[in-house]
């Protein structure tokens, strides 16, 4: 377990200063210091995601009963990923510090009281997503070692593998602050991203946990709606708690789109109402097409 922490621990901080040193070195580029840690931090975590979203296909695929069925990829990839959460709340700040230096925000100053500014300005900002990572660190790493090689009732493999998954609207999110932070707004790139993001983060984060109940309420041929009733308490906060964050996050996307794509000036709930509405149609259509 330590060696797969250790290659965790130098496998991403190393390809982020890997890739910043490249940016900034190849004569065909020649970024500036937050230009290459900007997009250094955004590829990291794109190939983070795709590491993540294949595990879990893997081990999703390899389970035949989703409730006895075991993968040594479950334990073994969040412990190599865990490092990953640590780097990536450095990564966002360096981020977000940069941007400041952009705008002349003095506290983007080296004063040591300027970074302490900065820091608490970084962490009203992103508290979200910093909560996210501490969470994935101080609980989810040691739940999976508490569990590791112990009956699957502590751990359902196939429930982490299409968790997992989830990460698979991570790229194109990368790729809309990048496109944004570098103003190409008005490009076609932006809105296929954009529309791409809308999806992927619809289908792969928000509908996550209805799926895994609706697995689950046909595993046990328990209705849909009686599944929260019969599985532990626990699950259901813990699923709680994992979504609300992925609806808060969801409605910026979908403001955000509909920004994008019209120039009509809605209350949010609409707009959330029209977007969700036009994934919703969209679906049902590509469904009626595979049939």
């Amino acid at each position: 377990m330590l060696t797969i922490l250790a290659a965790g621990s130098v496998f991403f901080p190393g390809l982020f200063l890997l890739s910043k040193q490249c940016l900034k070195s190849i004569p065909a580029l020649r970024w500036s210091e937050g230009d290459a840690v900007i997009v250094s931090a955004r590829l990291v975590s794109s190939i983070q995601a795709v590491m993540a979203s294949s595990a879990g296909y893997i081990i999703a695929s390899s389970c035949e009963d989703i409730i006895e069925d075991q993968h040594w990829l479950t334990s073994t990839y969040i412990m190599f990923a865990v490092p990953y959460f640590v780097y990536d709340i450095y990564a966002m700040f360096m981020c977000y510090w940069y941007k400041l230096r952009v705008k002349g925000h003095e506290e983007a100053s080296a004063a040591p009281q300027h970074m302490r500014s900065a820091v608490r300005s970084y962490l009203r900002r992103e508290f979200l997503m910093v909560l996210h990572h501490v969470v994935m660190v101080t609980v989810c790493f040691p739940v999976s070692v508490v569990t590791y090689g112990q009956s699957p009732n502590f751990l359902h493999y196939y429930f982490q593998g299409i968790m997992f998954m989830a990460e698979l609207s991570t790229p194109s999110v990368c790729l809309g602050k990048i496109l944004i932070q570098y103003k190409q707004q008005h490009t076609l790139l932006h809105k296929v991203n954009g529309a791409l993001m809308l999806v992927t983060f619809f289908i792969f984060r928000v509908l996550l946990f209805p799926y895994l109940y609706y697995v689950y309420g046909r595993y046990a041929s328990i209705p849909f709606l009686m599944v929260p009733f019969t599985v532990p308490w626990h699950c259901n906060l813990g699923a709680a708690l994992l979504m609300a964050p992925q609806l808060y996050w969801f409605s910026l996307i979908c403001r955000g789109a509909l920004r994008l794509f019209t120039d009509v000036k809605l209350s949010f709930p609409c707009q959330y109402c029209l977007v969700l509405f036009f994934i919703l149609t969209n679906w049902g259509c590509c469904d009626g097409k595979m049939e």
